[in-house]
C-alpha cells in the first residue's frame, strides 16, 4: 500500500519529567508536536491509562478528555492531573459530533476493533480533524531487551498494517507516518516496576508473575553496569490521519443517546 511518510531518527537523551513518576514511558515532545501540531486544540485521548501520553498533551498546552475503560486507572490519572475524564470505550464514544479537533491513541489503538471504532472517532472529530496512533517500541538490537522481551511479552509488529486499516474504512486519508527514538534510564526497582504494571504480567497467578520477576532481576543484574543500571531505547512509532467527514451518512451519524456535556 502506498503511503507518505517522514522519517525521523534521533534520540532525545531521556523521557518527560512525568516518566520519573511511574515506570511506563512518556512520549518526546517531538512526538505530541508532530501527533498534534504546535497551537492549542481540543484533543480526546483514547485509552488514557495511568495518563503519560494526557500528561504531555497537557504539557503542550492542549485541551484534554481523557477516556478509559477502567475505572480504577481513570481514578488514579484524576488524582496526578487536572483533566476531565470519561469512563467509556472507544466502540461507543459518548461525545457530540465534531466535538474535537484530535483524537489520540497511545499504546492503545490495537486494542479496539476498527470496524466499530473508527466510525465513531470519525463522528466527534470536527471537518478536517485527525485521528493520531503512536506507541512506544523496545529497541531489540539491543542484546539485553532482546533478552526481556524473551522473558515478558514482545511489542506489537505489524503496526503498519493497523494504521493502514484507516483508509481502509472509507472514513480517513492514507496515513503520515514517522518515528522518534529517546533512551530511559532504569534501576532494578524501576525495571522490576515497568515489567509488573504490564497488563499481561499483571494478569498472571502470583506464582508466575514472582517468576517472570526473579527471571528480570537476574537479567538486571547480568548486565546492569554499577550504579549506572540499564538504558532502554524506545522508538516512537506515530501515525496520523484527516478524517473524511462526507463519507459519513449525515452529520451525526452513527447516532448516539446520551453524550457528555464537555461546555
Amino acid at each position: 500500500m502506498d503511503r507518505s511518510s517522514e522519517r525521523a531518527s534521533v534520540f532525545d537523551a531521556c523521557t518527560s519529567p512525568y516518566a520519573n513518576a511511574s515506570p511506563r514511558p512518556s512520549y518526546p515532545e517531538r512526538a505530541v508536536r508532530w501527533l498534534v501540531g504546535e497551537d492549542p486544540v481540543r484533543v480526546l485521548e483514547l485509552g488514557a491509562g495511568a495518563g503519560q501520553m494526557t500528561e504531555a498533551l497537557l504539557r503542550s498546552g492542549h485541551d484534554v478528555v481523557a477516556l478509559d475503560r477502567s475505572s480504577d486507572m481513570l481514578e488514579q490519572l484524576a488524582e496526578n492531573l487536572e483533566v476531565p475524564v470519561v469512563r467509556g470505550v472507544a466502540e461507543r464514544l459518548p461525545f457530540h459530533a465534531g466535538a474535537f479537533d484530535v483524537v489520540v491513541a497511545a499504546q492503545s489503538f490495537h486494542w479496539f476493533d476498527p470496524l466499530r471504532c473508527l466510525p465513531e472517532v470519525a463522528r466527534v472529530l470536527r471537518t478536517g480533524g485527525r485521528l493520531s496512533l503512536v506507541w512506544n517500541t523496545r529497541d531489540e538490537s539491543v542484546p539485553w531487551v532482546r533478552r526481556l522481551t524473551s522473558i515478558i511479552d514482545a511489542e506489537p509488529d505489524d503496526l503498519e498494517e493497523i494504521a493502514g486499516s484507516l483508509p481502509l474504512s472509507g472514513l480517513f486519508d492514507i496515513p503520515e507516518s514517522s518515528s522518534f527514538g529517546f533512551w530511559q534510564q532504569l534501576d532494578l526497582d524501576s525495571l522490576l516496576e515497568l515489567v509488573a504494571s504490564r497488563s499481561s504480567i499483571a494478569a498472571k497467578p502470583p506464582s508466575e508473575r514472582d517468576a517472570i520477576l526473579q527471571q528480570v532481576r537476574a537479567l538486571y543484574d547480568s548486565h546492569a553496569s554499577g550504579h549506572n543500571g540499564l538504558r532502554m531505547r524506545y522508538a516512537t512509532r506515530c501515525f496520523r490521519s484527516v478524517v473524511h467527514k462526507d463519507a459519513l451518512n449525515g452529520p451525526d451519524a452513527p447516532g448516539r443517546e446520551f453524550h457528555v456535556d464537555l461546555g
